[in-house]
Formats: C-alpha cells, structure tokens, sequence
C-alpha cells in the first residue's frame, strides 16, 4: 500500500509540477516574442520533461543508473509510440515543413550521439558536458529562429504578472525535485518487491508515469487544434530527454549501461526515425500512422512485460 501511494503521489506531484513550470514558463517566453512552434519545442518540451530529470537526478544519485537511463529511452519511446500515437488517433496532427526538415533529423542524430556514448558502458561527465552544449546550441538556435519568423498563432499562457509567472517556475520546480523523490523510492520500492530489475521498472512504469505531462499537454494542443504545440512537444521532449536530462544527470552522477540491451536503442531510435516518413508525407501524421505506431510501442510493452515475467521466476 505504501508503495502504491509512493508511486501515485509522487505522479500527481510531478503532474502538478509541471503545469505549473509550463505556465509560468510560456508566460515568460510570449513576453519575449517567441512563437507557438518554438514554445513546444523549447518551454513547453522543457516543462513536460522536467518530471524526467527530477527522477533520473534522483535515480542517479542514489545509485539507480537502470532507473535513470531506462527513465529517459523508456519516455522517448513512449513520447511517439504512445502520446504521439494517441494523439493522431484523437486528431491528425498537421506538421511544419520546419519540423519534418530540421527538428526530427535532429532527434534522430541525438538518438544516434546517445547510443554511440554509451558503447563504453558509461556516460561520462565529459559525455554530459557534450550533450549538454549541444542543447544549449540547440535553443539558441531556436530562439533565433523564432524572432525571425512571422508566425502570430496564440497558444494558452500562464499568469499575465510576470512575478506571479516566476513564482510558478518555482513552485513548480520544487514539486518536481520532492514528486521525483516519492516517485522513484516507490518504484525502485517496487522492483525489490516483485524481483524485477530497476532496468525494466524504469522503461515502463517510471517512464511512462513522467511521460504523462506530454500526453497531457499533446492531447488538449491537438484538440484546441494547435498541432505545433502538440508535435513540438513530442519532438523536443525526446531532444531535451537526450541532451538536457541525461547531459545533467551525467554531470551530476556518471550513469552506467548495465543491463540494458541493444534492442532497446534500437526500439527508441526505429520509434525517431519512423515519424520521419510519417511526417513527410502530406506534412501530417493521421490515424493510420497512430495506429501503426501504438502496435510497434504494444508490441515492444509486451516484449518488456515477459522480460519480467522471466525475471520474476528466477
């Protein structure tokens, strides 16, 4: 019972954190000038994920490398496999040519840069300095690119006073830090409890417990008709995932590659470059290529839930 409550108090947490960094986030950056595009891939992207490196920081630093890193390539996989799925299901998702052309190849290359590190075993400190300048390359870029666009779409903001918008990006980021500390005492909780490894706890129910902001978020931009957001999130998540988390994380705490397997890269990177072609074609992802990809992130669950099936017997 503990653990239960553990788990789902610290998801409630973390939800509520979120909202309220998103919030105060976009308030701050429509200030700024920034457009609707931009502010699903950067502050938006940032605030859904930020569940994610509440708990893989954590997870870090107590030891919990298999929470930490299964956390991030279990919600990349999750982002597209099942939010982006979902979402086109509930309504096609129209794309920018910007997305298809430069936001997607570029979750690719990091999803390719991220395996490649990880070929020793380890990311290390100067893995997590990398990732992180790519990042930092990454947004100013994009803010950049924004100022220069002419783009008027109106999204949802958060408080008008730009103190009260500070006061939710604080608020919302102490959530975050104690929702991620309940969160992952409860799974790893949970992972002695049943003999599954923390490998496995955290590519399914810690990352798809901090994958619930994105769903969230994606599912209402996509019925306010707001694809830019509901793509941009998607897409940015899995870039922030990669080179903001797990940059952080790594700088904070070397991460180990013990027992995960290939197959799991392998899942993560088919799931970035899939969307690709999806993308590309008529510049949308509808209900076919929903389905197409809820099957593939089913299929994948269930590969996972006999791995702990057989983990659990032995």
């Amino acid at each position: 019972m503990l653990i239960t409550l553990s788990i789902l108090g610290g998801f409630i947490i973390l939800t509520l954190g979120a909202e309220a960094l998103v919030r105060g986030a976009s308030s701050i950056a429509l200030r700024l000038g920034i457009t609707p595009l931009i502010i699903g891939l950067t502050i938006v992207a940032f605030g859904t994920s930020a569940p994610e490196l509440a708990v893989s920081v954590k997870s870090a630093l107590a030891g919990n490398s298999g929470i930490a890193l299964g956390n991030v390539i279990g919600s990349n996989i999750a982002n597209i496999g099942l939010i982006l799925a979902i979402t086109a299901l509930i309504r096609p998702i129209q794309v920018q040519s910007q997305v298809v052309k430069r936001d997607i190849p570029l979750m690719i290359l990091a999803s390719m840069l991220f395996w490649g590190l990880l070929l020793d075993g380890e990311l290390s400190l100067i893995d997590g300095v990398v990732l992180l300048s790519l990042l930092v390359g990454y947004l100013a870029f994009s803010y950049i690119s924004s100022k220069n666009s002419n783009e008027e779409e109106e999204i949802e903001a958060g408080p008008n006073n730009p103190l009260l918008s500070v006061l939710f990006i604080i608020v919302g980021i102490s959530m975050l830090v104690g929702g991620g500390i309940l969160f992952v005492n409860g799974a790893v909780d949970l992972a002695k409890t049943f003999g599954v490894s923390e490998v496995i706890i955290g590519l399914t129910i810690v990352a798809i417990g901090t994958s619930m902001p994105e769903l969230v978020t994606s599912v209402i931009a996509a019925l306010k008709g707001q694809s830019d957001i509901a793509i941009g999130n998607v897409v940015g998540s899995n870039l922030f995932n990669i080179l903001g988390i797990l940059g952080v994380t790594a700088i904070v705490q070397p991460v180990s590659a013990l027992g995960f397997q290939s197959i799991d890269f392998i899942v993560m990177l088919a799931f970035a470059v899939i969307i690709l072609p999806f993308s590309w074609t008529g510049l949308r992802i509808g209900r076919r290529e929903g389905t197409v990809l809820l099957l593939g992130y089913l299929g994948y669950m269930g590969y996972l839930v006999n791995q702990a099936s057989t983990q659990a017997l032995v």
